[in-house]
């Protein structure tokens, strides 16, 4: 499918812990590089734990602050971009309508240019999904990354709406025990509930980020991408790609 590569960017992030934060300054770095206007706005209502050090992008300085708040800061000023982040998490749909709404940009006098939306969901709980593919399902105009991985394997989906009509499906559509899952919000776990969470690797954060920002790279970048998923285990050192196959066009 092909894409603009004029038109301003606008990325919503939700999630900056395992998984993001190892996609945000690559992002922030191919951001920087496109001649064109950008926004990246990184949304995470959680704060930096001894825990996270291992696997996470934080170091003992951030103990205590908020994860958007620390990433958003440290490689926006780096790259010389806008910091924008939201110290919360995002579980309304109203407020995730906001945030992947697009706004308009004058090119002259008489004429706009709407902004291209890409909304990257880099969360541990089904229900998150649940919102970011409702949402998804209404949008005129969406491109909807997830990444999900345990500690091993993972997967990262794209869907991609235009024109109020689903090019690629989201990962709902993909795996639909996703929509099923009866899982909570962050906001709704207990202190021993949130204390416990599912295995997770660096190894399988790390390449579950590569994926997300070489998908990006190729929609913003190239103005062409044809991975609708991409499928992975670090054990075996192994990343399969779906790729959207090229209709054939029938002889005269």
């Amino acid at each position: 499918m092909k894409f603009s590569q004029t038109r301003p960017v606008k990325i919503v992030m939700l999630g900056a812990g395992g998984t993001g934060g190892h996609i945000a300054p690559h992002l922030y770095r191919l951001l920087y590089s496109l001649e064109r206007p950008v926004r990246f706005i990184i949304c995470d209502g959680d704060v930096v734990e001894e825990k996270n050090l291992v696997r996470q992008n934080f170091i003992q300085a951030d103990l205590g602050e908020n994860k958007a708040k620390v990433l958003a800061e440290r490689y926006s000023t780096v790259f010389g971009l806008e910091t924008e982040y939201v110290p919360s998490f995002v579980e309304k749909e109203d407020d995730l309508r906001r945030l992947v709404k697009p706004d308009h940009w004058r090119i002259d006098r008489t004429k706009f240019i709407w902004e291209q939306i890409i909304l990257i969901g880099a969360v541990d709980n089904n229900k998150s999904r649940q919102l970011c593919h409702r949402v998804f399902q209404e949008a005129k105009e969406l491109i909807y990354i997830d990444s999900g991985n345990g500690e091993y394997t993972g997967q990262v989906v794209c869907g991609i709406r235009r024109g109020g009509k689903t090019y690629y499906p989201p990962i709902g559509a993909v795996y639909p025990d996703v929509l099923e899952d009866t899982d909570k919000f962050p906001t709704e776990l207990s202190c021993a509930e949130a204390s416990v969470s599912a295995p997770q690797s660096m190894a399988a954060n790390i390449t579950a980020a590569t994926a997300v920002v070489s998908m990006v790279y190729n929609i913003l970048a190239l103005g062409d991408s044809s991975v609708r998923k991409i499928t992975f285990s670090t054990q075996t050192v192994n990343v399969r790609p779906e790729v959207q196959k090229k209709k054939r066009r029938k002889a005269a």
